[in-house]
């Protein structure tokens, strides 16, 4: 079932929001454009009407009825073919996401539907079981979160990733995830154990140091210290840490990569990597209208190296090409990069996992319980 894009007035400030629009998704029979007619400011007075014009914008939750969990890709460009996302859409509203175009298959727009409305998939961890007693199913690398956050805000209340983890434990299932929140510390008491036994490790999404940048660019997401301190917990508890620059924005946050690997090593991360923006689809406008509201003076310069590193287009979806660009000063991003990694002695090789323990718990499609 489908919804029309939610009508936002044009310079309507929706705070806590990424996206400065909602504009219909690519695959809607009709576009829609708001117009301002006046009557947005008597509608936030409220001496007359009440017309739709929020200064804040709620979150929406709506059941996902997939009937899996488990995704499957073949892109020679990422180092894993198997991920779970328990959630769709993020309110975290990273106005960068590369996630942000799949919302129109669902007919919601990429822009403030995709971080307001949000799919949750309740029977995900009942899924996985059926998943994983697949008479032959053999262990492979997962990771969780790896299209939308597994422990964005909604989580802390829903916990479906919390429920997830724990067939993972239960199963002795090998478990790999990439999260920009803090609330992964919650679920400590089930990734320490598996960490120890060698059946889990993750990575935190570090874009910049600077608050302000940060605030504007991912609006709900953990603040720059918080995700340091994230990585502190998560390798005091003995998890393999990685940071992950990404995106890494030409003119905007790159002069951080130093600093940003520095203060990542200090934190315990051992492991590192970037990826270039990327601006698929709808993500080139919406970040187009991010860049002209919140960075005016720089918007053309970033554009102009992007394009650089992009054979002159917005975006280049080639493989190979997508995540690191190309062109002299892609290539001065990737020497910058491997130097500091190799200054603060980040591994070059991430930690394998164990596969050899995974094992049907009794009372699961291959292990039936003695006694119903």
């Amino acid at each position: 079932m489908t919804q029309d894009a939610r009508p936002i007035a044009p310079g309507t400030r929706i705070k806590g929001r990424g996206a400065r629009s909602n504009q219909s998704g690519r695959f809607e029979a009709y576009q829609r454009e708001a117009f301002d007619d006046g009557w947005g400011a008597v509608a936030k007075t409220g001496s007359e009407g009440d017309l739709p014009l929020p200064d804040r914008l709620a979150t929406v939750v709506l059941k996902d009825a997939s009937r899996s969990i488990v995704s499957t890709n073949a892109s020679p460009d990422i180092a894993f073919d198997q991920s779970i996302n328990p959630y769709r859409g993020c309110e975290h509203g990273c106005v960068y996401c590369y996630a942000r175009p799949s919302h129109a298959y669902w007919g919601y727009s990429p822009g403030l539907d995709f971080e307001s409305m949000i799919f949750s998939k309740p029977d995900g961890a009942k899924l996985l079981e059926d998943f994983f007693n697949r008479p032959r199913y053999e262990p492979k690398p997962i990771v969780i979160g790896a299209n939308t956050d597994a422990w964005q805000p909604v989580e802390k209340r829903l916990q479906l990733t919390r429920r997830i983890l724990e067939v993972f434990a239960r199963y002795k299932h090998p478990v790999s995830f990439i999260t920009k929140s803090a609330l992964v510390l919650r679920d400590l008491d089930i990734l320490a154990p598996m960490a120890e036994a060698g059946l889990a490790k993750g990575a935190i999404s570090l874009t910049t140091l600077d608050n302000r940048l940060a605030r504007a660019m991912e609006p709900r997401a953990a603040a720059p210290h918080r995700r340091l301190k994230t990585i502190e917990g998560l390798h005091a508890a003995g998890l393999p840490v990685t940071v992950m620059m990404a995106p890494v924005i030409p003119a905007l946050n790159d002069h951080e990569i130093e600093p940003l690997l520095d203060a990542a090593a200090g934190a315990g991360a051992s492991g590192a990597g970037y990826v270039l923006l990327r601006l698929p689809l709808e993500i080139k406008d919406l970040f187009r209208e991010w860049l002209a509201e919140k960075y005016p003076g720089k918007a053309a310069h970033i554009m102009s190296l992007l394009r650089e590193m992009r054979g002159g287009r917005d975006y280049d979806p080639s493989w190979g090409q997508r995540g690191r660009g190309q062109g002299p000063y892609a290539e001065l991003i990737g020497k910058r990069f491997r130097t500091a990694m190799r200054r603060h002695g980040y591994a070059s090789e991430r930690r394998p996992l164990d596969f050899s323990q995974f094992q049907r718990p009794h009372g699961s499609a291959d292990q039936p319980a003695l006694f119903d």
